[in-house]
């Protein structure tokens, strides 16, 4: 803290921040791992964590959160006078759906159904927990700490297992009376040129059979490329590159058919474009949709910029762990909340306020 001089009227106090004082837990909920992060006041990740599983069952995901939690307990208790002051969950809505897909048991999807996140975890009493749509909150950790500072106007897509959207207009991240906003996964497209994919006589395709990490790893199976998470993608194995571009080519003109659909019906300024992949195929995804788009002529849409997500898969668990910080700090109660639960806004203000 300090003074500043030369201005009119009474010296102006600085302040700074110091993060090390409160953190928040941002933890995602994947279809094949739950990823956690420890995040500072600052909006640095100090710790994280990564488990993985064949599939969500509850028991593993109960198990892999709690350690998380645990484990960033004791490194939070170490730094003396600093706490944590709230939970943010990521998850996909339907966790257990398109099971056929994927080889999920038939009956994951009831058992999550059933599930209350907000209490699932075993978190300290009082803590606050925020629960948000995972695509959501990638596009929120973009809105704070990435594209934001560019764009106010944006459609963030997330390719993982399943494609997914995050809408921000106006700096704020809208999610619709259902919190089902800019679910990419359903948008028709054309059929997709793969041969690894079942051909099916409807004229379209939904954007989520084309645009998906799960495509791409049954892609490369069909060629004898086995591979179960696709950091074995770095390095390239030899035998997948040929399939591997076959994906990104057919992936990346779907993305272009979505992208106008998109900007058919909404004004924004970007397309900010995130995935799982490794960094390096993750850019020539990226490049390859920037090709593809400027090569249409989409008459009466204004273009926007197709840029790249700055977090890759570490984007919802930072969006989630944002949560309780704009839930305490946001100056606009219009984006202190995203999602099914705006009407807890005020109670959870107020408990944060208590605890800090």
């Amino acid at each position: 803290m300090g003074k500043r001089f030369g201005q009119r009227g009474s010296p102006s106090t600085l302040y700074r921040l110091t993060p090390e004082r409160i953190y928040s837990v941002g933890i995602k909920i994947g279809r094949r791992a739950l990823e956690a992060v420890l995040v500072d006041f600052a909006g640095e990740v100090r710790a994280r964590e990564s488990h993985e599983y064949r599939f969500p069952d509850p028991q593993l995901v109960l198990k892999a959160g709690n350690m998380s939690l645990a484990n960033f307990d004791k490194l939070v208790a170490r730094l003396g006078d600093a706490s944590i002051v709230g939970v943010g969950i990521a998850s996909p809505y339907f966790l257990g759906g398109w099971s056929e897909e994927l080889g999920f048991p038939d009956d994951l999807g009831s058992h999550w159904e059933a599930i209350d996140l907000t209490t699932f975890f075993t978190i300290r009493a009082k803590t606050p927990v925020f629960v948000e749509n995972d695509a959501s909150s990638a596009a929120l950790a973009e809105l704070v700490q990435g594209a934001g500072a560019r764009f106010r106007d944006f459609m963030h897509i997330s390719i993982d297992t399943f494609v997914g959207g995050g809408l921000v207009q106006g700096g704020k991240v809208h999610t619709g009376p259902h919190g089902n906003s800019a679910a990419l996964g359903p948008l028709p497209v054309s059929p997709s040129s793969l041969d690894s994919v079942a051909a099916k006589p409807a004229r379209y395709q939904s954007l989520l059979h084309r645009a998906s990490i799960y495509v791409l790893v049954n892609h490369l199976r069909s060629r004898g490329v086995e591979i179960n998470r696709v950091r074995e993608l770095d390095p390239l194995p030899p035998r997948a590159r040929e399939p591997l571009f076959e994906w990104i080519d057919d992936c990346a003109n779907a993305l272009v058919e979505a992208i106008i659909a998109i900007t058919s019906v909404i004004d924004i300024e970007a397309i900010v474009l995130d995935s799982i992949l490794p960094r390096p195929i993750h850019l020539e995804l990226l490049a390859k949709v920037q090709t593809q788009f400027n090569t249409i002529s989409a008459i009466g849409i204004v273009a926007p910029e197709i840029v790249s997500g700055q977090f890759g898969p570490e984007a919802s668990p930072i969006g989630a762990a944002m949560l309780p910080f704009s839930a305490l700090l946001a100056p606009d109660s219009g984006v202190l909340m995203i999602g099914k639960d705006k009407t807890m806004l005020l109670g959870s203000l107020l408990t944060l306020a208590s605890q800090t």
